[in-house]
């Protein structure tokens, strides 16, 4: 299922989550509107946490905040007990701002700034994911001139060829990511060399929207081979167990994906002798994913004669560019039509002025009109982090609902917003 767990019909016949109206909300924030269902939310970090942990004590979960980073969501990925995956100083900031506990955050990227590096190791955090010699180098010469140690990682990349989106595969042996199987022994050893970097284990990340456990289970094989005789401490597997975005993907169940993923992982370090390494995971989307539902306002109607019709709605690639980038598939409903049966088949176009703008191609709905209210389902991760000022449109805001109140969590951008940052000469 790709709905929030509270969603339901009320009875007026109109889409209901976290216990809030959709038309209502849509009338009072206005759209296109970011919708996030605490208890979906908090639900999955729990999943991830029993699921894990009661099958192997020595796991840490870590949210990807790539997937949604703002201050509320932090709050509460923090509240569930969970550390936090950052992938650039804002993010770094962002989490800083929630209250996370930098002991649990861990620094990715693969080319992080010399400021970012400064601003991690001044702050003590929890690790940083060293992606490629030339970071050690750099990480070396910061650590010596603060003074301050620093736990590291290393990104390996695999070569492991994920089936997904080519976009979204990032442990093919050609990426950008990681150091190749064959240096790993060689970086290190140059690690151990340092007077402040303290080399704790591996990383690896093998993609996004994977629905096949096999490879994950080859990843953890690699990483383990690859920690025999080392002393890691930990293994990190990254996150990328996809979802049901388009209401009809057959996805592992998380209990299901931890099953497999303990079992082989404990008789992996049982055969290279190691000494029961910690386990990590970075999900993000599979936590956040299904919570979000994005609303338009449906705009202009056309219909080509035989061909297909396209009805027009107030948002589109700006505040989810994953269609246009990904192919990425999607299901919707009429949030105010909810119980009427669908009647014509349609094709959602985004206001952008780009002709491949399109949220939905061949979607069935009920009959459209103009001033319906359109509920995109899974727009929870990659959506509002990926957005744009696009034709210069301000971001979306977005609301957090539980329990019947809805809670403004992002403001809309204002015209005004837009033009902070101008310089007029």
């Amino acid at each position: 299922m790709n709905q929030p767990i509270t969603a339901k019909i009320n009875e007026k016949g109109r889409l209901e989550i976290g216990g809030c109206d959709l038309v209502d909300l849509a009338a009072e924030f206005g759209t296109p509107l970011y919708v996030m269902d605490e208890v979906t939310l908090r639900g999955k970090c729990r999943e991830y946490r029993t699921a894990f942990k009661n099958r192997y004590d020595n796991t840490l979960i870590i949210f990807a905040n790539k997937a949604l980073c703002n201050t509320a969501i932090l709050k509460i990925i923090q509240d569930e007990g969970l550390g936090a995956d950052v992938a650039s100083g804002g993010e770094l900031f962002t989490a800083r701002k929630a209250g996370c506990n930098l002991k649990t955050v861990y620094f990715h990227g693969n080319n992080k700034t010399q400021k970012e590096l400064m601003e991690a190791v001044e702050l003590e955090i929890g690790r940083i994911v060293v992606d490629n010699l030339d970071e050690l180098a750099l990480l070396d010469r910061i650590t010596v001139k603060l003074g301050k140690k620093i736990d590291i990682l290393f990104r390996v990349n695999p070569g492991i060829e994920a089936h997904t989106h080519e976009f979204i595969q990032t442990g093919q042996i050609d990426s950008k990511f990681g150091i190749s199987k064959e240096n790993v022994a060689e970086a290190v050893k140059l690690a151990q060399r340092t007077k402040y970097l303290n080399f704790i284990g591996l990383h690896s990340h093998i993609g996004s929207q994977i629905f096949d456990i096999e490879p994950f289970l080859k990843e953890i094989e690699i990483l383990c081979a690859l920690s025999e005789g080392m002393n890691v401490e930990e293994i990190n597997l990254g996150g990328g167990l996809g979802i049901d975005h388009s209401g009809s993907d057959v996805v592992p169940t998380i209990d299901q994906f931890a099953e497999e993923v303990v079992g082989h992982f404990k008789k992996c370090w049982e055969k290279h002798k190691l000494a029961e390494p910690r386990l990590i995971l970075e999900p993000g989307r599979s936590i956040v994913g299904n919570a979000g539902v994005t609303l338009y306002s449906i705009g202009g109607i056309k219909e080509i004669p035989g061909i297909r019709k396209y009805v027009s709605v107030d948002g589109g690639m700006a505040d989810n560019p994953r269609p246009i980038l990904y192919d990425a598939q999607y299901s919707a409903i009429l949030a105010n039509k909810a119980r009427k049966p669908v009647g014509e088949k349609v094709t959602v176009a985004g206001r952008f002025c780009e002709s491949g703008d399109k949220l939905i191609k061949d979607i069935e709905l009920p009959k459209v009109e103009v001033g319906d209210i359109l509920a995109v389902f899974a727009t929870g991760a990659y959506n509002y982090s990926m957005a744009s000022n696009y034709n210069r449109v301000g971001r979306s805001a977005m609301v957090l609902v539980n329990n019947g109140a809805p809670t403004l969590i992002l403001k809309r951008e204002s015209n005004e917003d837009l033009t902070l940052n101008d310089v007029v000469m």
